[in-house]
């Protein structure tokens, strides 16, 4: 969730994929059945290729490098090892993880062969969406919808943040579109440091009057000094 990516969090993630095997342990055999050594390799694990200078040594293709094959293979995996099941994992994920950042969680990955190490499971994150903020950087932004009063007398508006409420002071003639930066309400940044909430106001047009209303105005209109667009070289 955007909260979640903002705060950080640990999430649980499913994994489908090759582990080892909970019969055989990774080694492939039955249990209780022995290990033979390879009569391709004669148990050194390697095979040498070409002749006399240009020889060249390579791991066994019959048993993988290990010397040893198997003779009574395990009958969950079929001797390879593993089998494929479902892993719920835990994932830490940093505050402000950006969408589509990469998490990489060490030995969380396929099973090595031959019993080797496991290798790494890397996690992409997806940030859904917020109902009211987007993000930039480290810097949230919000469009607050404010009243033709409000904007052109001026007021105190109680403005949502991720965490919690602030109260934010519109100047008397604040124009449609104004940005306020409020600090430190924004995204955590190792890099950038706290970022800011910036918050633009939209005046809200009513979608209906009353008499009493418009009347006030068409007053407050025939107040209006001057024409608003002559610098655009227009005649209205």
């Amino acid at each position: 969730a955007f909260t979640e990516a903002i705060s950080g969090t640990t999430a649980t993630v499913a994994v489908e994929g090759p582990s080892v095997c909970r019969t055989c342990s990774g080694s492939g055999a039955e249990p209780g059945s022995t290990m033979t050594t390879c009569p391709r390799c004669g148990g050194s694990g390697s095979i040498a290729l070409g002749q006399g200078r240009f020889s060249i040594s390579q791991a066994c293709d019959l048993c993988h490098g290990t010397g040893r094959t198997v003779t009574n293979p395990c009958h969950t995996c079929g001797g390879i090892g593993t089998q494929s099941r479902v892993r719920s994992i835990k994932v830490r994920l940093p505050a402000g993880i950006k969408n589509g950042a990469t998490i990489r969680v060490a030995g969380k990955g396929a099973p090595g062969r031959n019993g080797g190490p496991a290798g790494d499971l890397h996690v992409r994150v997806h940030v859904g969406r917020h109902p009211l903020f987007t993000r930039r950087k480290n810097n949230l932004r919000i469009s607050v919808p404010v009243t033709f009063t409000e904007a052109a007398l001026g007021a105190d508006i109680t403005v949502p943040t991720l965490d919690g409420q602030v109260t934010l002071r519109i100047p008397a003639g604040s124009d449609s579109g104004k940005t306020f930066r409020i600090k430190g309400k924004g995204v955590p940044s190792a890099k950038l440091g706290q970022g800011d909430l910036l918050a633009t106001i939209e005046v809200a047009v009513p979608d209906e009057l009353d008499d009493e209303t418009r009347q006030l105005l068409e007053d407050l209109k025939a107040r209006e000094p001057g024409d608003v667009r002559s610098h655009l070289g227009v005649t209205p």
